[in-house]
C-alpha cells in the first residue's frame, strides 16, 4: 500500500430540512389551525481515529465529503428525520488543519478520538412555531439553514516515544530490525527506506517503547535535495531523537563531516526540534580495529563539540543494542514518571510541541513555494527561448 501523510478534502455539512406550512383541516373538528412541523438537523462531518489505519490513502483520491441534508417537515406537526452525521476514519496521530484560517483544529492522537469539523445546518420551523393569541393562523415558516462547508489539510505524525536521524545507510533501518520485530528494507545502497517505518522494542515485563525510521538525509535536503525534509515532521511528536553515525561511510566521506550534515540540516528545519533531547548512536564500530575504536568515536565528539550522551553500538552485531535500549526505557520511564508528578511539565511539552510542528509546517510550506517559483521560471525562460529565431537575409 501507497505511503500517503499528506492529503486535502473538502467536507460539507448537511443543510437543514425546511419548516413546514400545514393547516389542520379535519372533519368533526371545527377550529383547525396550523400544523407545520419543523425540519430536520443537516449531518455534521466527524474525523475518528481508528486503530489499523497507517496512510491517508483513503483521501488521495476521494477528496468531496458530503453528510446527510435533514428532510422537511410535514403537517401534523410531524417533524423531519434529522440526516445522518457523516463519519471518516483516520489513523491515529493525524492533525487537522483550517486551509482557510491555517489554524490547527485538532490533534487525533487516541485511539476512537472523535473531532468535528463541520457543523449541520440548523432545522427550519414550521408555521405552528409562530401561532399565538394574536396571529391563529400564521402563514410564516423558516428555512433550513445550510451546513459548515469547509476545505482542510490533513497531516499524519506517526506517534513514537524514539526517532532515529541519520544520513542514508547510517544503519538505522538496521537498528531497528536488530531491537524489535519491524522487518523494514535493508540493503547495499542508499535511501533503501523511502517512508517511515516503526518498530515495538519490547523490554522486561510489560514495558515497551516505539521507535520510529525516516528516510535518510542528505546534504541540501533544506533546499529540497533527494527526498528533503519531508519525513522529519514524523518526528515532531517523540521524547528522544537518537542521531546514527556510520563510523565507516562506503562513499569514502569521514563520520565527522556526515554528523555535522545532520546538523545543520536539521537546525534549518526546526531550531526548537533541534534543541529536544537527542543522543549521539555511533554505529559499525565492529567494522573498527579494536584498538582504534575509541579515537575514532572521539573525533566525531570533538567535530560536534558534543555534551550530550554518546553510545557505541553496531546494529548488525547486536553490540551494544541492549544496553542502549535499556537506557532509553529507563529515560522514558523517567519522563513519564515526572509528568505525572507535574501536569504542568505535559503542558509545557505540548506547547512545544505545537511550535514545533508549526516551524516544520512554515518550512515545508517555503520550499514549495520556492519549487513553484523555479518551475515557473523554468517555463518562462522555456517559452523566452521559444521566440528566439535567428534572421538571415538572403541578397
Amino acid at each position: 500500500m501507497k505511503f500517503v501523510d499528506e492529503a486535502t478534502i473538502k467536507v460539507h455539512a448537511g443543510k437543514g430540512g425546511n419548516g413546514c406550512l400545514s393547516f389542520r383541516r379535519e372533519k368533526y373538528i371545527p377550529h383547525g389551525g396550523p400544523d407545520g412541523g419543523d425540519g430536520g438537523d443537516g449531518g455534521s462531518v466527524f474525523l475518528l481515529a481508528k486503530e489499523g489505519l497507517n496512510t491517508l490513502i483513503d483521501f488521495r483520491y476521494t477528496r468531496n465529503f458530503k453528510a446527510q441534508n435533514g428532510q422537511q417537515g410535514t403537517s401534523a406537526e410531524c417533524t423531519g428525520k434529522g440526516g445522518d452525521d457523516l463519519v471518516l476514519d483516520v489513523p491515529i496521530g493525524t492533525t487537522v488543519i483550517d486551509m482557510e484560517t491555517g489554524d490547527v483544529l485538532g490533534d487525533l492522537t487516541e485511539i476512537d478520538q472523535k473531532l468535528k469539523v463541520a457543523q449541520g445546518g440548523f432545522h427550519g420551523l414550521g408555521n405552528t412555531r409562530y401561532k399565538s393569541s394574536t396571529n391563529r393562523a400564521p402563514r410564516q415558516t423558516s428555512p433550513g439553514k445550510e451546513g459548515d462547508v469547509r476545505e482542510l489539510k490533513l497531516e499524519l505524525k506517526v506517534l513514537a516515544d524514539v526517532g532515529l536521524l541519520g544520513l542514508p545507510n547510517a544503519g538505522k533501518s538496521t537498528f531497528i530490525r536488530s531491537v524489535s520485530a519491524a522487518r523494514p528494507k535493508v540493503a547495499d545502497y542508499p535511501f533503501t527506506t523511502l517512508i517511515p517505518n516503526l518498530g515495538v522494542v519490547g523490554m522486561s515485563g510489560d514495558k515497551s517503547f516505539v521507535v520510529a525510521d525516516i528516510p535518510g538525509l542528505i546534504e541540501g535536503a533544506s533546499e529540497g535535495a533527494g527526498l528533503g525534509i519531508r519525513f522529519l515532521k514524523h518526528l515532531t511528536r517523540t521524547r528522544l531523537l537518537l542521531h546514527l553515525v556510520d563510523m565507516m561511510p562506503y562513499d569514502g566521506s569521514t563520520p565527522e563531516h556526515n554528523a555535522r550534515v545532520i546538523e545543520k540540516e536539521l537546525k534549518t528545519f526546526s531550531s526548537t526540534l533541534s534543541d529536544q533531547d537527542r543522543w549521539l548512536v555511533l554505529n559499525k564500530v565492529d567494522l573498527i580495529p579494536e584498538d582504534e575504536v575509541q579515537d575514532a568515536c572521539q573525533k566525531v565528539v570533538t567535530a560536534l563539540s558534543w555534551e550530550g550522551p554518546v553510545f557505541h553500538i553496531s546494529g548488525l552485531a547486536s553490540v551494544g543494542t541492549k544496553s542502549l535500549c535499556a537506557t532509553i526505557m529507563d529515560y522514558i520511564d523517567d519522563k513519564r514518571q515526572q509528568e505525572e508528578a507535574d501536569p504542568e511539565l505535559l503542558v509545557l511539552a505540548d506547547h512545544q510541541r505545537q511550535i514545533i510542528q508549526a516551524e516544520a509546517r512554515d518550512r515545508i510550506e517555503d520550499l514549495a513555494i520556492m519549487r513553484r517559483q523555479s518551475r515557473q521560471k523554468s517555463k518562462i525562460d522555456d517559452d523566452e527561448d521559444d521566440y528566439d529565431v535567428e534572421v538571415v537575409y538572403v541578397e
